[in-house]
């Protein structure tokens, strides 16, 4: 089916100036590249109505929502953004109230912000809301972006939990259904900062249909149909299963180290792009070229 939505997948951290700084104006200096240029600036960019779309803060995974919320409103004010607000949703009674069902029919963007993706799952999953959010991101001119928990809860299949340092031992890493806008990927965030490779080849190797793609801070994927766009700052990576020849997964037992034979990794910055029906990626300022 043709999706008619965007989703914009960000690692969390995202650059966005410390409004919480009462000397902000002075140093909005430091800010300006961010601002000009930025994922939230392509975020207004991509969406139905430019600065007048009507955006939607979601701050249902973190556990501070009311000082998370009002620090996106600040930022995407900042870049003249005029009809944002801020929708809070605590618990699963909420997804079903008439007013929120109709901010968000009335939404060009939500925007999910960071804290526990299994949170949010477990609050929105199947409500009237999660119908909805799907419906408008298949059939509309319309824009999912989430950042870090927003961000993993995008796809199928779900990341919640495992250490780092472990990922590579049998079991070390749970996965659950997320939120389904996007099928036969899996989400991992805050990457590069936190070490998670191990984590994203554990999943992976456990079901190579899916690609893994593992999110650095104030760095994500703009999706549009099956291409992929590496935004922001940093770097993606993603690891390609599709070729992998041997593991030893099934004969390990749990806590056990894992081998794989033959896993792809590719390493996305800024405008590279990704085709996800060919598997193939573009560098867009190739030495080659």
């Amino acid at each position: 089916m043709n999706i008619k939505g965007k989703l914009m997948i960000i690692g969390g951290a995202v650059d966005k100036g410390s409004f919480t700084e009462a000397s902000f104006d002075a140093n909005v200096a430091n800010n300006l590249n961010f601002f000009e240029t930025g994922i939230l600036k392509r975020l207004l960019t991509e969406s139905k109505h430019k600065e007048k779309s009507r955006i939607e803060v979601i701050t249902t995974a973190s556990k501070i929502p009311r000082e998370v919320g009002p620090e996106y409103v600040k930022a995407l004010q900042y870049l003249n953004a005029t009809n944002v607000d801020v929708l809070h949703i605590e618990k699963r009674e909420q997804a079903t109230d008439s007013e929120i069902l109709k901010r968000l029919r009335d939404a060009d963007v939500v925007m999910f912000t960071g804290g526990d993706q299994l949170r949010l799952t477990s609050i929105l999953g199947g409500t009237e809301f999660h119908d909805i959010l799907l419906d408008k991101y298949k059939n509309e001119d319309f824009v999912y972006a989430g950042t870090s928990a927003g961000a993993a809860a995008a796809s199928n299949n779900m990341i919640y939990q495992g250490s780092s340092s472990e990922a590579l031992l049998k079991g070390e890493v749970k996965i659950t259904s997320g939120l389904g806008l996007i099928d036969d990927v899996i989400i991992d965030t805050h990457f590069v900062q936190r070490g998670r490779i191990g984590r994203l080849f554990q999943a992976v190797v456990g079901n190579p249909k899916v690609l893994g793609v593992g999110l650095g801070e104030d760095t994500g994927l703009l999706i549009i149909d099956d291409k992929m766009e590496a935004i922001g700052s940093g770097l993606v990576i993603l690891v390609d299963g599709h070729q992998i020849k041997d593991t030893n997964l099934t004969q390990v037992e749990l806590g056990q180290p894992i081998s794989i034979n033959n896993l792809i990794v590719h390493v996305m910055s800024k405008y590279d792009t990704y085709d996800l029906k060919t598997n193939k990626m573009h560098i867009q300022s190739s030495q080659y070229v």
